[in-house]
């Protein structure tokens, strides 16, 4: 008979391969199809789960205020030290940062005019319907003044008000840095505390969006049919192309101008991209960006300074997203939106986009702020929510490439051979700490 002990000098036997379930976009794609086939084959069904839907903007919505104040001050004050030590870095920096973030806009205004993708969709509207309403609503410059500054930090952030929390947030970084370390670390190790249970509580969040996403796709095909759906396809298209047009009239011009090497700059980007792509969230590549920034010939200071500076001040493919999307909400809406809206609302979209960073979907944030800022109808988010995961892949990947690109570019500024580095990739200055990565400088480690 044979023994049923196991030989001792036998190779253990492989583990048995783990079972991995769908991922949270895959969910997503299947959360679209059902809700797609309930709101056409059954469109009251469809009609009466919009309140999973509203449940799943109203958490989206409740993450606005502690996302944008802990990630703006982290961003500023963290790098406090360094702004007055490297000034010229830092200066042309977010002097380019803006320059791409502008550019951003304007491709994104221009396409959403051109394309006019919200054209043929209808949205829901409240009793008597909220178009005609929102129309009438009159937009000055000395009123938007007026609303830059909040009478109350907690009147702003209970009203979701973007524009008044960005400012506060600003403002509340710049004399941050101007107080003693001691307190300094401790208000920067709570905002940056308050910030990772943020994008903790948006992760959450998320395991709830194919359910969201699901029901608001049935409740707009089942209100309105599916054509629906075809106006959503040319948002997708609008949107591509727009970002496909920006990486070849801005990013290639700049990357030519300023002699980055191109096949080796695309060799090092190529990886951090199709991680971005493929998880669509930029926080996933980011380790990865920095260490092929680096073998480029980046130095050190540069790269742990401008790509997670450029994490909350650069996100140039989220920001042309937003400025589409918007466009999107008023023409689905029927809300015309005059050069003076619109121009508010690219102020808007300049300075909300330097709060979210690192978060799948973190955009819808930045979307539901700025809709309600220019008063257009909050319900094309949820329309928009079905073809989000598709949208989040190609934005993602563009702020992403854009922050390599801005970290090359600064090199070449201060003198640096790319692909070659003329500096010496000394150790990492330990007070240039990524955002979200590294404890705050100063404060005591385990």
């Amino acid at each position: 008979m044979l023994s049923a002990t196991a030989d001792p000098l036998a190779p253990p036997s492989p583990p048995a391969p783990r079972r991995r379930g769908l991922s949270l976009t895959q969910w997503i794609l299947v959360s679209m199809v059902l809700g797609s086939l309930i709101g056409w084959l059954f469109p009251a069904a469809g009609v009466a789960l919009k309140p999973l839907s509203t449940i799943f903007l109203r958490l989206i919505e409740s993450l606005v205020v502690p996302l944008i104040f802990s990630t703006l001050v982290v961003g500023i004050a963290g790098h406090g030290d360094d702004l007055r030590r490297v000034g010229r870095l830092a200066f042309w920096t977010l002097l380019f940062f803006e320059a791409m973030t502008t550019l951003a806009l304007v491709i994104g205004l221009l396409a959403g005019n051109i394309g006019r993708p919200g054209t043929g969709v209808v949205l829901e509207q409240g009793p008597g319907g909220a178009g005609p309403q929102l129309a009438t609503r009159a937009v000055t410059l000395a009123g938007a003044l007026e609303r830059l500054v909040p009478r109350s930090i907690a009147e702003a952030a209970a009203a979701n008000d973007v524009l008044q929390v960005v400012v506060f947030a600003v403002l509340f970084a710049v004399a941050l840095v101007r107080v003693p370390r001691e307190s300094r670390t401790v208000m920067l190790t709570l905002c940056r505390s308050l910030a990772d249970v943020s994008f903790k509580m948006v992760g959450f969040v998320m395991l709830y969006a194919p359910i969201g996403i699901g029901a608001a796709l049935a409740a707009t095909i089942g209100q309105s049919g599916p054509g629906v759906l075809v106006g959503l396809g040319k948002l997708v298209l609008t949107i591509y192309v727009a970002l496909i047009v920006f990486v070849l009239a801005v990013l290639l011009p700049v990357t030519l101008a300023c002699r980055v090497p191109l096949r080796a700059f695309l060799r090092a980007v190529r990886e951090p991209a199709l991680i971005a792509f493929s998880t669509s969230t930029s926080e996933a590549a980011l380790p990865r960006a920095m260490e092929t920034m680096e073998a480029l010939g980046v130095p050190p200071r540069i790269v742990g300074f401008v790509i997670p500076t450029g994490y909350s001040f650069n996100l140039t493919g989220s920001t042309l997203y937003v400025a589409v999307a918007a466009l999107f909400a008023a023409q689905a809406g029927r809300v015309p939106l005059p050069l003076s809206a619109q121009l508010l609302l690219m102020l808007t979209l300049m300075l909300s986009s330097k709060g979210i960073a690192g978060v799948p979907r973190a955009s819808l944030v930045m979307l539901s702020g700025a809709l309600g800022t220019v008063g257009l109808p909050l319900q094309a988010v949820a329309v928009m929510l079905g073809v989000d995961a598709f949208n989040d892949m190609g934005r993602t990947t563009v702020n992403v490439v854009g922050n390599c690109l801005a970290a090359a570019v600064m090199a070449r500024w201060e003198g640096v051979n790319l692909a070659v580095g003329n500096e010496s990739p000394g150790p990492r200055d330990a007070s240039v700490t990524p955002v979200g990565t590294e404890a705050v400088a100063g404060a005591e480690t385990p």
